[in-house]
């Protein structure tokens, strides 16, 4: 089943991609103002997966979150706070403002290797406990092997999971599936990955876990976008991106929400339909905006 991307019309052209990218990447200081960073600031997903995570931890950051429009007037909220599957009903029962989304990762994140059903159960539960929006990560041992067939189960399965949980509760369910685009080998790979997800049922499609050596990188994002647009063209179903790993400096944000506006356009640039999953970036961009070194999260 390769090659999934000509099934869309659609073969990344690297040469033209990075002409592209080179010229993002000499006009970051030219889209650079304060509205730009405050809309970057909406499109967080703020993240916290670490070891250590706990109920206290997790509570402190989403009170902070509760109180930030107190002390930085003018921002957004985050688009939501993101998890571990245990602990997104401490987001649920602490968020004071529903339009902050309450975002876990799931399916046996970040490796995705367990049993398919063991997934589909997690994912289900997240939603049980609260989850607006349920993050997972493509099966890559079968992606990997050239089962395409099965990686798309895998992921129609937790659709249908998050949906009926979701029925169950009274709420419409995101979910994003990780295609760990630094574990593929090609652009042509990254392409089959992404529309692989589409067609399975995922609303967004995202870079990374954050867990591997080589995260998002503005090659992927530029192709994913690239998917994401051809898909829709077909199709008429627009999916989101979520560019996530390693996004921590404003130029870093500056360079992935330019790669949104030039290929999908600034209308698809907003929290519906795009993210970043960050954990250092939401400092750095109020320092910009405050021109002061800020460290409220």
């Amino acid at each position: 089943m390769g090659n999934l991307h000509t099934k869309y019309g659609y073969s990344p052209d690297k040469e033209a991609i990075d002409r592209s990218l080179d010229l993002i990447a000499s006009n970051l200081e030219g889209i650079r103002s304060d509205a730009v960073l405050r809309d970057c600031f909406g499109l967080m997903d703020l993240t916290s997966l670490s070891t250590a995570d706990t109920v206290a931890s997790i509570t402190r950051l989403v009170e902070k979150v509760n109180t930030f429009r107190d002390v930085y007037q003018g921002y957004p909220l985050p688009a939501s706070v993101c998890v571990y599957p245990n602990l997104a009903h401490v987001v649920r029962e602490n968020r004071k403002d529903e339009g902050l989304h309450v975002t876990a990762v799931s399916g046996c994140f970040p490796t995705s290797q367990t049993f398919a059903e063991i997934k589909a159960a997690e994912c289900a539960r997240v939603v049980e406990d609260g989850a607006d929006e349920v993050d997972i990560v493509l099966a890559l041992n079968k992606f990997l092997a050239g089962d395409y067939k099965s990686a798309a189960e895998e992921i129609a399965l937790c659709r249908k999971a998050v949906d009926e949980a979701g029925a169950k509760v009274g709420r419409k369910v995101v979910l994003k599936v990780i295609i760990e685009s630094g574990l593929l080998s090609s652009p042509e790979a990254i392409a089959d990955a992404s529309f692989l997800a589409m067609e399975a049922g995922a609303d967004f499609i995202k870079t990374s876990t954050g867990k591997v050596d080589v995260n998002a990188t503005p090659m992927a994002a530029y192709v994913m976008c690239e998917c994401i647009k051809a898909y829709y063209a077909v199709t008429g179903i627009k999916v989101g991106f979520k560019a996530a790993g390693g996004i921590s400096s404003v130029m870093d944000a500056l360079c992935y929400y330019s790669i949104g506006c030039t290929v999908l356009g600034k209308d698809w640039v907003k929290p519906e339909t795009f993210r970043f999953g960050v954990s250092r970036l939401a400092n750095n961009l109020l320092s910009a905006v405050e021109q002061k070194t800020v460290t409220f999260f």
